[in-house]
């Protein structure tokens, strides 16, 4: 017990269930990436209008919005193990009908399976972590699932790029959806692994408007301060490879590369961040991912060359600098037997809301792409400042 590799996994978190978790994760994420960053210009090739393409984005986290709800439901009355399997179910089928049928319309309907697998998973997955793990460690818990996440995002826009150079746009597509239903039907077997042990007592039902009455004051600030912080991120988010590739020039395989660069600075800081995090107040770690947040888009539109985007790319990376520590926060201020349903509740109002962020970004951009990159830096000028005067931590005190 005392050897340097059970120190190093008891000091990361990683007993079994969560190795499972990680495990399937990094199998479902690795086919969501292959094509995820491409869906706009896909969108694109098949003449689809800036309207629509703005819409992807609402639609994109409308469907984050609507499936962490029962996501964490789910996870908190039938536990993790069947909870995945039913959203790996559903994933499957709606690749299916991605690769089925070639419209925009296809998309949007498989993406209601698909595309809601990150959100759904997302609550049990996180309630996994505290369960397991406990309120000591689980900043490094959510830290390894947020480095383990950030494999798949490096790997995935590489090999997915590299399908679309050989294979042209849209084949390259549909052979990236049906790589993911290979990978769905692999994540079944972690699965069916998991001791399901995080369902022993019936839950307590609430409903969702009882729960957020019982929401902490401490949670809903933050999640006012999230909502404008999201908006930052989501107004250009869609169009931040058309900026790439059809303003600046790159190719989809650099583009591919700035992704990875963008997820290898965000690994890189994850564990010494959750280290510190776990002991010390948790708003100054989020101040600072919020502000990395702010300065993206206005990098992103000075960036005229490959090497000032890998530079915003970089920047980009930083902003999950206090993410886990942001996750562990909204654990911590939950309802105590209600993790699950409140991590999803607030995932739930937060992207409702948000959803319409895509839109306002549609707009911005078809009047200007530099309209669409300076109003996302105010609204993250706004949230920053939101949380500074308004947001707190935990009581480190009360903690310990």
């Amino acid at each position: 017990m005392n050897n340097p590799l059970s120190k190093t996994a008891n000091y990361l978190g990683l007993k079994r269930n969560i190795v499972l978790m990680l495990s399937l994760t990094v199998i479902m994420y690795t086919g969501e990436k292959l094509w995820e960053r491409f869906i706009p210009k896909y969108l694109d090739e098949l003449g689809t209008s800036i309207l629509i393409i703005g819409a992807f984005s609402f639609l994109q986290n409308f469907l984050g919005a609507v499936w962490a709800l029962p996501g964490g439901y789910l996870a908190d009355l039938l536990g993790s193990r069947r909870s995945f399997l039913i959203f790996n179910i559903l994933a499957i089928f709606g690749y299916t009908i991605a690769i089925v049928f070639s419209s925009w319309i296809a998309v949007f309907v498989g993406m209601i399976f698909f595309f809601g697998w990150s959100m759904v998973a997302l609550p049990g997955s996180m309630s996994l972590i505290t369960r397991t793990l406990g309120k000591g460690k689980t900043v490094m818990g959510i830290s390894m699932h947020s480095v383990i996440r950030r494999f798949p995002m490096m790997i995935g826009p590489v090999v997915g790029g590299y399908l679309i150079m050989v294979y042209g746009l849209i084949p390259g597509i549909k052979i990236a959806f049906g790589i993911s239903i290979v990978f769905s039907v692999i994540g079944m077997f972690f699965i069916n692994k998991l001791t399901q042990q995080d369902n022993t007592e019936v839950p307590e039902k609430i409903h969702p408007i009882a729960l957020w009455k019982k929401f902490d004051k401490r949670l809903k600030n933050l999640l006012v301060s999230d909502i404008l912080i999201r908006f930052c991120e989501q107004i250009p988010y869609v169009f931040v490879i058309i900026w790439c590739l059809n303003f600046i020039k790159v190719s989809a395989g650099d583009f591919g590369i700035l992704t990875s660069i963008e997820m290898m600075t965000a690994a890189l800081i994850y564990i010494p961040v959750a280290g510190f995090s776990d002991r010390l107040e948790k708003k100054p770690f989020i101040v600072i991912t919020f502000i990395f947040f702010a300065i993206f888009p206005v990098l992103l539109y000075y960036s005229n060359s490959f090497g000032l985007l890998a530079f915003a790319f970089v920047i980009r990376g930083l902003k999950e600098f206090g993410e886990p520590t942001r996750k562990a926060l909204i654990l911590e201020l939950s309802v105590q037997g209600a993790q699950a349903r409140s991590f999803g509740l607030y995932y739930f109002v937060r992207d409702t809301v948000v959803a319409f962020a895509g839109f306002l970004g549609g707009v911005l951009w078809k009047v200007s792409p530099e309209l669409n990159l300076f109003t996302a830096t105010a609204m993250g000028v706004i949230g920053t400042l939101y949380f500074v005067v308004f947001g707190k931590g935990t009581d480190k005190s009360v903690e310990k």
